[in-house]
């Protein structure tokens, strides 16, 4: 047994079922191994597409997810994709390729400083110099993704380090790294409070239960970041909406007025907390992104393991105020957040995937999430394509309808995916909002720089086509009449639908 049979062994015994990339010269050793195990091997088109696959498997399930390509020409396809989980905290394994060991560090063909790179945009990048080193990375690695979830870790293996067969595997132990200093700190302050207020965000997840049983018996209010959505349903009245720059008004003023903010598994972006409040208990495994006086480094689990609460009673105040944020044009022929609004009502119980651009501008706004893992999108990094790869990775993850609400401008930075759709026979259902330009550019251009569209209107395929020339099913509509005919019918992907939709502004954050 070498390196790359090892490797594949424990990915197995660790209940990896499922992995994306495409094989090359340097990473065949593990390719071999993978065609002897158990392991389902998803072929994308693109390195950038698989590490979205993974990235989108993970949001959609809470399992792993891992990619894997070849040395220098496929391992830097993953850049993108690997920063876009990197900023949202989204665990995936990363393997890739490279030339023999003797060769690192020089002008050899296909060589570049892979770990150098990646080190950027990854919670850790290993590069094992012999078969045990990569043992023991490989198990250093399953375990913080499963235990720290808080991005990808990258483990560059030479082709001669995966055809080791002298090497050494073992157990590891590992010491707990928490800081839960300031909890009695943290339990004064909510002791003392009348106003507390929970920001709910990803990393709190796993304890919906908990946190549902929590608000609900000591009526404390809730608000979520994007990615933490349907941790408690938004249409409990104990949930008031997104905060921060997305923020209702319900959510705004809790905010503002609360005496005790306790933030659980948020990042704190500035996209969430535009300001840092001397009265946040920021409770997360990652301690680099701990602010505010009560910085409490460890898990929401055991954070609520520790603190008692008490009953509340300034929740009626907040219902009184009107948390409706009005859009307009929900009704128009065919404005394309009138589009979204149908899509989503139809669709509601389903995953949403969106992508970036002005369409998911209108998602954020207008989709409600009953449970937490129904609307996945590229949140801080926002980078064009990674809806359909991500839909796809939904798709293997979990063998439900995925929605997917795309860009005209998005989709064709992966659409090559359309392949691995139909390959996959996923049912993925993809409404692709065709306005032929890059919408948010062009508003920028006009509203920002007082200049003219400039480079942003694009002259398109036809999309029904392209997508039949994979042997998908696709339809197209330009009417809202024709669009609700075709959400009553039960539609299952593979399927492409084009919805010609206007130019239209989105709403700016308040």
């Amino acid at each position: 047994m070498n390196v790359a049979d090892k490797f594949v062994k424990i990915l197995e015994e660790e209940g990896i079922e499922n992995v994306f990339g495409i094989p090359g010269e340097q990473i065949m050793p593990l390719y071999k191994a993978l065609s002897a195990s158990g392991i389902n091997h998803i072929l994308t088109r693109h390195e950038q597409a698989a590490a979205h696959a993974a990235d989108g498997y993970f949001r959609s399930s809470g399992k792993i997810g891992v990619c894997i390509a070849t040395a220098s020409p496929g391992a830097l396809n993953f850049t993108m994709a690997l920063a876009t989980a990197f900023k949202d905290n989204i665990p995936i394994l990363v393997l890739t390729g490279d030339n023999e060991l003797k060769y690192r560090n020089t002008d050899h063909f296909q060589t570049t400083p892979q770990v150098d790179i990646f080190k950027h945009i990854t919670r850790a990048s290993y590069n094992p110099l012999n078969g045990t080193e990569a043992m023991y990375m490989l198990r250093a690695a399953i375990y913080e993704l499963k235990t720290i979830p808080k991005g990808p870790i990258h483990i560059n293996l030479s082709k001669d380090v995966l055809l080791e067969e002298d090497f050494e595997d073992f157990k590891l132990c590992y010491l707990c790294e928490d800081d839960m200093s300031n909890i009695t700190k943290a339990q004064e302050l909510i002791d003392r409070s009348e106003r507390p207020l929970f920001i709910l965000g990803a990393g709190a997840i796993t304890q919906k239960e908990r946190i549902e049983e929590i608000v609900g018996r000591f009526n404390i209010p809730v608000t979520t970041t994007f990615h933490a959505k349907g941790i408690i349903s938004e249409y409990d009245k104990l949930n008031l909406g997104l905060v921060g720059i997305r923020s209702t008004p319900r959510a705004k003023y809790a905010f503002e007025n609360a005496d005790c903010i306790i933030a659980l598994g948020i990042k704190a972006s500035e996209r969430t907390l535009p300001e840092i409040p001397d009265n946040l208990i920021h409770v997360n495994i990652n301690k680099d992104v701990l602010i505010g006086d009560y910085p409490i480094h460890g898990k929401v689990e055991d954070f609520l393991d520790e603190i008692r609460f008490k009953e509340t009673a300034w929740l009626d105040d907040i219902l009184e105020i009107d948390n409706e944020i009005e859009i307009e044009g929900m009704d128009s022929d065919l404005k394309p957040q009138a589009a979204i609004k149908r899509i989503l009502s139809r669709y509601c119980d389903n995953i949403i995937v969106s992508d970036a651009g002005s369409h998911t501008t209108w998602t954020t706004l207008l989709k409600k999430s009953v449970k937490p893992r129904q609307f996945l999108f590229p949140g801080a990094m926002a980078p064009m394509g990674y809806g359909l790869p991500a839909a796809i990775g939904a798709g293997i993850a979990t063998s439900e309808k995925i929605i997917l609400i795309n860009g005209d401008g998005d989709i064709q930075m992966n659409i090559q995916e359309l392949a691995t759709l139909k390959e996959n026979d996923l049912d993925v259902v993809v409404f692709i909002l065709n306005n032929s330009e890059f919408g948010i550019i062009r508003q920028w251009e006009e509203d920002f720089y007082d200049m003219e569209a400039y480079q942003v209107k694009l002259k398109n395929p036809d999309f029904t086509k392209l997508a039949s020339s994979y042997g998908i099913d696709a339809v197209r509509v330009d009417n809202l009449e024709d669009l609700e005919m075709i959400l009553q019918k039960d539609l299952a992907g593979p399927l492409v639908v084009e919805v010609v939709v206007e130019s239209e502004n989105i709403p700016l954050p308040k």
